[in-house]
């Protein structure tokens, strides 16, 4: 019946909304993923009214990527980033550019924030 077509609807569109990531977010994501950073992100996780597009629950830090500014998001970024740094995370911002043309700088820059050594190699070399 109509119902489990409108279901699949629904699952598929979440599904899509998953997999259809931007660039700059595929880069990132496959490099916070791997776990190179030895903390757990999640990717589009819920903060509501919000949803980040990556955080590591654990040490509470919340990552987003800006498309090409436009003039009116910076003043959305701003009371985002007090909304989230309201319930303690704290948030980083990188642009498109920043991540396509720098990836390793924006890394460092998250290691920095994690209290990790940022000049030491990238992947932990003590296995967990």
């Amino acid at each position: 019946g109509g119902m489990a077509n409108r279901h699949e609807m629904t699952r598929s569109r979440a599904k899509k909304l998953r997999t259809e990531m931007t660039t700059p977010e595929r880069l990132l994501w496959s490099a916070l993923r791997a776990g190179q950073l030895g903390v757990k992100f999640q990717r589009q996780v819920v903060l509501a009214p919000y949803i980040a597009d990556f955080a590591a629950r654990s040490e509470r830090l919340v990552i987003e990527i800006d498309g090409d500014s436009h003039a009116d998001s910076a003043v959305t970024d701003t009371i985002r980033t007090e909304a989230l740094q309201a319930r303690g995370y704290r948030v980083l911002r990188f642009t498109n550019s920043e991540v396509m043309t720098n990836l390793e700088g924006v890394l460092r820059t998250i290691l920095i924030e994690l209290g990790r050594n940022p000049e030491g190699p990238l992947s932990p070399t003590l296995s967990p």
